[in-house]
């Protein structure tokens, strides 16, 4: 393993720790985005604020290319009150960096950093720091606010850490490595009727029982078996007193598909079975799909690039390359549509307690961040070699 020597090591991990005691949602994250921002600056970058409102990228030009990478980190919290007890635990409540993404601006910040005082390559890094990936669609509104006309990378290079693959190690997988997701609500309109009666109504709460479990023969019969989907249903609303069988009950939930074309088979399907099990009780359901981000598809030529810089950097044996795609969703996707480009997955170790993402126990550990740092500046010192 040939990790850089990085003497601001402990310092940029007291920085992490910081902006995981002060987690921001998405859009929100002014503090986060004030302290990417004077780092920046105090390390001699040409700063740009105000893309996707708290957006900050970081340029630093090296040499007289006309080549461009870019690096791209997200800097927004989750929703969840965090449960650990270690002083840098979550002093907002209700905010919790439980994704890891206080890691990825530290990673950068220091890749950065790293560049800054040796800009040992020739052409432009563009330092990306995007708010709201959780949900938001932060990487969208950048990419409508101009970024790429502003900053015409060549390539574009993404980075998520990933609990249960050991600290030291990568893994780095052509095509699609993260799923498209849509959302769906699903509307059950039966007769109210007192609890007592039920014979008087059209039970709207029976139906979404039948309509909950008919939905779970979607991917396994309206799919060929080599394709992969996921129908969950995730909320159930419904009534407000005892004793009364409510009129109308509210199901959401969440589809995630790889390809658009399976997605669209699984909507029809839906569709399908709504429209059936509606009509064998009489009852009408409305189901309605809000598409949210695409697949996260990386493209080859730069998979194997990233390959290649990860296998100098820490042995070829410590890159993986045939781990299964993730089911969960990323807004990368919508620049990996714009750019050619990669998105790699970073070793945290077994995670804070052996937990996963999104757990109120979360927490990244800092001892990736030199492994992270180390890949980003291979990454950009060989994308931009000196020639």
């Amino acid at each position: 393993m040939h990790l850089l020597e990085l003497p601001f090591l402990a310092e940029l991990a007291t920085l992490r720790r910081d902006i995981h005691a002060h987690p921001e949602l998405a859009f929100h994250e002014m503090r986060t985005a004030d302290i990417v921002a004077a780092e920046l600056a105090r390390h001699g970058l040409q700063v740009h604020r105000g893309l996707a409102k708290t957006g900050v990228v970081g340029v630093l030009k090296a040499g007289s290319s006309r080549r461009m990478i870019g690096l791209r980190a997200d800097m927004d919290a989750l929703p969840l009150d965090e449960l650990n007890e270690f002083p840098h635990r979550s002093r907002n409540q209700g905010r919790m960096h439980a994704c890891g993404h206080d890691g990825h601006t530290a990673i950068l910040l220091g890749a950065a950093r790293y560049l800054a005082q040796h800009r040992d390559f020739d052409g432009t890094a563009v330092f990306i720091f995007q708010p709201a990936e959780e949900a938001e669609g932060g990487a969208a509104v950048m990419i409508k606010d101009g970024l790429f006309e502003r900053f015409p990378v060549d390539a574009i290079f993404g980075m998520h850490n990933w609990p249960g693959i050991p600290v030291g190690e990568m893994a780095i997988m052509p095509g699609a490595v993260m799923a498209g997701t849509c959302a769906f609500e699903a509307v059950v309109r039966g007769r109210g009727c007192h609890a007592a009666m039920p014979h008087l109504g059209i039970d709207a709460v029976v139906i979404s029982a039948q309509l909950i479990q008919a939905l779970q023969t979607v991917v396994s019969r309206s799919l060929h078996p080599c394709e992969s989907g996921v129908v969950s249903v995730t909320q159930v609303h419904a009534g407000e007193a005892w004793n009364v069988i409510p009129e109308e009950v509210l199901l959401r939930g969440s589809i995630r598909t790889f390809k658009g074309e399976v997605r669209e088979r699984i909507e029809r399907a839906m569709e399908n079975i709504c429209n059936g099990v509606a009509a064998s009780y009489g009852a009408q359901i409305c189901i309605r799909f809000i598409h949210r981000y695409p697949a996260t598809v990386n493209t080859t030529e730069e998979t194997v690039f990233c390959r290649r810089v990860a296998s100098e950097l820490l042995g070829s044996d410590h890159v993986r390359g045939d781990e299964l795609p993730s089911m969960a969703a990323e807004d990368f996707s919508y620049m990996l549509e714009e750019k050619p480009g990669c998105y790699v997955w970073l070793g945290n170790g077994p995670g804070s307690g052996g937990c996963s993402l999104h757990n109120p126990h979360y927490d990244f550990n800092d001892e990736a961040l030199a492994v992270g740092i180390s890949y980003w500046v291979n990454l950009v010192r060989r994308f931009l070699a000196l020639v």
